[in-house]
């Protein structure tokens, strides 16, 4: 690869990095708390092909005259492939990909709580009359709490809508590090007509677990018996960590 292709990978890959992180955009890959990596990243990269650039022309006003006559007339032989580098920066540029949805929630047949444990340690939830849970914590409780501290109480949970087959569910998906990671997180949906909300409609559902709904037998998806639904906008950061 010639020095020049690289500089200017150097510099699209360091700008595409910046402007995933200073936009905003990175949180549909990875978690909030990598930004100050992306960053640092993106600065370094630009930086090099800086030097890089300026080293060159040093070397070219340097260079004596007579060295370049050799060479007129004559170009190297040079691949294309470097250039391939070049389609995930005008991915991030020009078509900057979604985060993930319901499809990747359709192609796994798990949910994360199938990876827990059988705790007691879960906090007290407080007293108020609706209580605003992460689908994660909600699906977590439903299947691991033995005091059925979810029962008889009524939750508020945000996340996307997801159709299979005939059901409908609540979704959200979690990251360790980032969307590669992705693991989805649902409860099922009953009680409501769903037929307006499409796939990956973000929505606000207001509901009671039925009590143990989440087993084995379920893949520790609960059910949720709706008595409100609000459509809303998707949240800047779409993943539960």
């Amino acid at each position: 690869m010639r020095r020049e292709t690289q500089n200017i990978l150097l510099v699209l890959l360091g700008g595409a990095l910046l402007k995933l992180a200073l936009s905003g955009t990175y949180l549909r890959y990875v978690k909030e708390s990598l930004q100050p990596w992306l960053i640092g990243t993106g600065a370094v990269m630009i930086l090099l092909a800086v030097v890089s650039i300026a080293r060159d022309l040093r070397a070219g006003r340097e260079a004596p005259e007579h060295e370049s006559h050799g060479h007129e007339g004559h170009e190297h032989g040079s691949s294309r492939s470097p250039w391939m580098l070049l389609l995930p920066v005008l991915a991030v540029f020009l078509i900057s990909p979604p985060a993930l949805g319901a499809d990747t929630v359709n192609r796994s047949d798990r949910n994360a709580a199938q990876e827990s444990k059988a705790s007691n340690g879960f906090a007290p939830l407080p007293s108020d009359e609706v209580v605003p849970l992460t689908i994660g914590e909600f699906v977590t409780r439903t299947a691991w709490d033995d005091s059925g501290s979810l029962n008889d109480r009524t939750v508020r949970l945000t996340g996307f809508v997801v159709r299979k087959e005939s059901n409908v569910y609540l979704a959200r998906l979690t990251i360790s590090c980032c969307a590669a990671d992705a693991a989805p997180v649902k409860t099922l949906m009953v009680g409501q007509d769903f037929s307006g909300l499409p796939d990956d409609q973000w929505i606000e559902a207001t509901g009671r677990v039925v009590p143990g709904s989440a087993t084995k037998e379920t893949a520790y998806v609960p059910t949720l018996t709706v008595s409100a639904v609000q459509p809303i906008t998707p949240p800047e950061d779409t993943y539960e960590g």
